[in-house]
């Protein structure tokens, strides 16, 4: 029996950056909020020196434990599907802060195509263009509607960035907030490289920042020192711009909000049409807290979030046979393949310094930016070269035909160390009918739970993007003077293994039409007007690039909703 807590105002699941962003906005307006985190406390003291390759990168310190909650993923509806049970393909974190502890920091505004896809697809290519099968549909929003909200996310992550405009992504009504990362050797060769093959490279907009900066809120942050150890790590200065560091010591500074950590929901309550709270378990003592709420946001990660809606019996569950219902639609995942390699014997770099989002990158490439007219795929890809620090024990760099083992291998690997760079991509992820998430019929959590199932393959899409993208990746990269050069042009199937992408979409999808849309452009349900989810679930596709950026602005606008919400109540149009 769940022990019954006074009711509250407002309560938040998940205190990663939508539940930091939604906790600030609400408690510097006057509301109390109670902020809950499955995970434990996190703060940047705890990384002080914490340069440890091993713990963190490979060892998972900051992800959830799969031992206890996983997902099960299979590639059709033929096959039987499995757990995960050791991380590949992509992490869940765990903690306060969520996965803006340990992403890299690379920050992008998705393109104003993404937010009208069909729309301007059929506008310029018909109907015919989107094959049968393929579930595109318009954001319920457009780039330009959302724009000032990219602006305040942007400054108060103290983004940085070039200060010009580049033509090839969204208008925007003012610069970055801070100038962009120190510029490499290798970074200028492939910018040089770009530009001579009429390609319009820039700086990659970083949260790592680069110089020291004061935001709106009064934060104050150091710049960047390049030590390379962001991406799966929490930063020791602060300079990498994370919940923990920006939204959460504003909310907590007004004493609107209670942050209870090791406090995993597992039931969101609801009665006549209203979420009534949610059940949580205090993790270390595994007693059940039942806590009364006015309001209820849902911010936790993708698949937590569908999750939690499937096992409440909150919207109705998507059904892959017929397509109706919106719960599990429209799961979407990352296109990283068209790589291109380059080996250097004669020039060496220095590859151990770094920063997550340090780097160069073009979207000629990307959205709509191209001609699809005989092309056999919609969208395309971020192409990008990146130096993040390439960390000792994982970095072993050597040709396909050098032996992967004995002294060989040790000796190519040690002398391409420093001469071994990149040109890699992300391509955007379109949905479809048969790619969803449910609950698995036969595997449960620690609390009896079914755990979430991911029923997901690569596409032809996929594969022709992969091909087309990978021969501009091989330009650039032989125009940047290797010694020899390869490239992964190909992908066959998609497998939960190894190490792709975190960047999962969907699930709770947004939209104008509550037939294919769980949640309006204030991220509010449709059926249950008092609960909000936020996060990436709500995107109804991936684009080719980084999702944090565009989660930021949609957690602005869904905080400024809320805050109408508590005012008027009833649907936010």
């Amino acid at each position: 029996m769940a022990t019954k807590l006074p009711k509250v105002p407002v309560v938040i699941v998940g205190m990663g950056w939508s539940g930091g962003i939604i906790a600030a906005e609400l408690t510097k307006a006057g509301h109390k909020v109670v902020g809950l985190e499955r995970g434990k406390s996190r703060k940047t003291e705890d990384y002080y020196m914490s340069h440890d390759e091993l713990r963190y990168a490979l060892r998972y310190e900051l992800m959830q434990d799969l031992s206890k909650e996983t997902v099960t993923f299979r590639s059709n509806e033929k096959v039987r599907s499995l757990p995960m049970r050791s991380y590949g393909s992509f992490l869940m974190a765990d903690g306060l802060g969520g996965a803006g502890i340990h992403w890299n920091g690379q920050n992008y505004r998705f393109l104003p195509y993404d937010f009208e896809i069909r729309s301007k697809t059929i506008e310029r290519y018909g109907k015919n263009k989107i094959p049968e099968g393929m579930q595109l549909q318009d954001w319920g929003i457009t780039y330009d509607q959302l724009e000032p909200y990219f602006d305040k996310y942007e400054k108060m992550a103290g983004i940085s960035g070039e200060k010009e405009q580049n033509k090839m992504v969204g208008t925007r009504s003012a610069p970055f907030p801070t100038g962009p990362m120190k510029k490499t050797p290798a970074i200028t060769m492939f910018e040089e490289a770009s530009r001579k093959l009429g390609f319009n490279p820039y700086m990659i907009p970083s949260a790592n920042l680069s110089e020291n900066y004061t935001n709106p809120d009064g934060i104050a942050r150091a710049a960047c020192q390049y030590c390379s150890f962001c991406d799966r790590f929490g930063c020791e200065y602060g300079a990498k711009a994370d919940p923990t560091v920006t939204v959460l010591p504003v909310a907590e500074k007004t004493g609107n909000l209670e942050i209870r950590t090791n406090a995993n929901v597992i039931k969101i309550l609801h009665s006549g049409g209203k979420a009534t709270g949610v059940v949580y378990v205090n993790t270390p003592t595994g007693e059940e807290f039942e806590q009364p709420a006015d309001v209820v946001i849902m911010t936790s990660y993708v698949f937590n979030n569908v999750r939690l809606l499937l096992t409440s019996k909150i919207g109705k569950p998507y059904d892959p046979t017929t397509g109706s219902g919106v719960i599990g639609r429209n799961y979407a995942y990352q296109i990283t393949g068209g790589n291109a390699f380059g080996f250097y014997d004669d020039q060496e770099f220095n590859l151990y310094a770094g920063a997550g989002a340090l780097g160069s990158c073009f979207d000629d490439f990307n959205g709509d930016n191209f001609d699809h007219t005989n092309l056999k795929f919609l969208h395309g890809a971020n192409i990008r070269f990146t130096q993040a620090g390439l960390r000792p024990v994982a970095h072993n760099p050597a040709p396909k035909e050098t032996p992967r083992w004995g002294k060989e291998f040790k000796q190519t690997t040690i002398k391409y160390a420093n001469r071994f760079l990149s040109v890699s991509t992300q391509g955007a992820n379109l949905p479809w009918k048969h790619h969803y998430l449910d609950l698995d019929p036969t595997y449960k959590d620690i609390y009896g739970l079914p755990l979430l199932r991911l029923t997901y393959d690569f596409e032809d899409q996929d594969r022709e993007m992969v091909k087309y993208i990978s021969e501009k990746t091989t330009a650039v990269m032989k125009e940047m003077k290797p010694s020899k050069v390869e490239t992964s042009n190909t992908i066959s199937t998609y497998n939960i293994v190894p190490y792709q992408s975190t960047h999962n979409t969907g699930g709770v999808i947004m939209g104008s039409d509550p037939s294919t849309s769980a949640v309006n452009n204030y991220m509010q349900m449709w059926d249950m007007d008092n609960l909000f989810v936020l996060g990436a679930s709500a995107f109804p596709h991936n684009s080719g690039y980084n999702p944090t950026g565009t989660l930021g602005a949609l957690s602005y606008r869904a905080a400024e909703g809320i805050l109408t919400y508590l005012k008027k109540g009833g649907p936010l149009v």
